[in-house]
């Protein structure tokens, strides 16, 4: 398995989850990590991206400053941090890994190479 995610569950509003996905070192290396999401219904959209060198970006619009990502070199892992929590978070969330292109390019799933299994998060009302 080249990326597995884990940290999704069912959790009310306000709330706060960690979600975790832990690459191959292969895979990690050098390259950009990222989560997205998909609602019920919805198309899969962006939610944070992180470089190999830092570089941080958000999909400002729908996680307005409640989302943190972070990468872990020492064990290969991406982090995603959500804090106060709404129904409308509720989605499978995925990590992938983008090996080339622009980091400004992070937005476009197209360009991601590697995609983890859902890890699913459920808020409740």
């Amino acid at each position: 398995v080249q990326l597995q995610a884990s940290g999704g569950g069912l959790v009310q509003a306000g709330g706060s989850l960690r979600l975790s996905c832990k690459a191959s070192r292969r895979i990690f290396s050098s390259n950009t990590m990222a989560w997205f999401r998909q609602a019920p219904g919805k198309e899969r959209e962006f939610v944070a991206a992180a470089s190999w060198s830092g570089s941080i970006t958000y999909n400002t619009d729908s996680v307005k400053d409640r989302f943190t990502i972070s990468r872990d070199y020492a064990k290969s892992t991406v982090n995603l941090e959500i804090n106060s929590l709404r129904p409308e978070d509720t989605a499978v969330y995925y990590c992938a890994a983008k090996l080339y292109g622009a980091f400004s390019d992070s937005h476009y799933s197209s360009r991601y190479a590697y995609w983890g299994q859902e890890t699913l998060v459920t808020v409740s009302s």
